[in-house]
């Protein structure tokens, strides 16, 4: 089925894409910059949506789906001339570290069922690479993420502790609560 990508939301082109996948057999769900886009009502900006594929194995199924709408596959990424984002498909399992995700959100929207991390999972995803790599940008993506949202602060700090970054968790708790009103 094709579609006017021109005239679609981003959100929109990331639910059709998972529903035409899920339609065919492959689960996908969404995490990485655009689970914080969403989470960040737009304040933050991704540039590409990445669905995690959890059917293992259907790399050609996902290919040919995704040239049937349209796409051209780059290297990792999958690109349409009507649109700015690319589509990456990391390969299972949906972790967050050394934690495989079990809870997973939904948004539904007239093209389809958005499969997508929670925001808790989003700020541990944000902050994983803050642990991991010392990125600042993922940093200010997971404050941003809980500012806006209501966030298992428990859970990410059990998290934390799991993965051995108990140091940086409380600095980003301490910078969260800098700038949250909720003291």
């Amino acid at each position: 089925m094709k579609q006017n990508f021109k005239e679609m939301s981003n959100l929109e082109i990331a639910s059709f894409i998972c529903q035409e996948l899920l339609d065919i057999g492959v689960k996908t769900t969404l995490s990485g910059g655009f689970c914080v886009e969403i989470y960040s009502f737009g304040e933050y900006t991704s540039m590409d949506i990445d669905l995690i594929d959890q059917s293992i194995f259907k790399h050609k199924e996902i290919k040919k789906k995704m040239q049937s709408l349209g796409f051209i596959e780059e290297g990792k990424h999958f690109r349409h001339p009507d649109m700015k984002y690319t589509v990456e498909f990391p390969a299972s399992p949906l972790a967050i570290g050394q934690e495989l995700v079990k809870e997973i959100s939904e948004i539904e929207t007239e093209y389809g069922v958005l499969r997508l991390i929670t925001p808790t999972d989003s700020v541990k995803d944000r902050l994983a690479a803050y642990f991991f790599w010392n990125d600042d940008r993922s940093l200010e993506q997971a404050i941003l993420v809980a500012l806006k949202n209501n966030i298992d602060f428990k859970n990410v700090k059990l998290w934390s502790e799991k993965e051995g970054e108990v140091e940086k968790y409380e600095y980003f708790l301490s910078e969260y609560k800098s700038r949250s009103t909720i003291k």
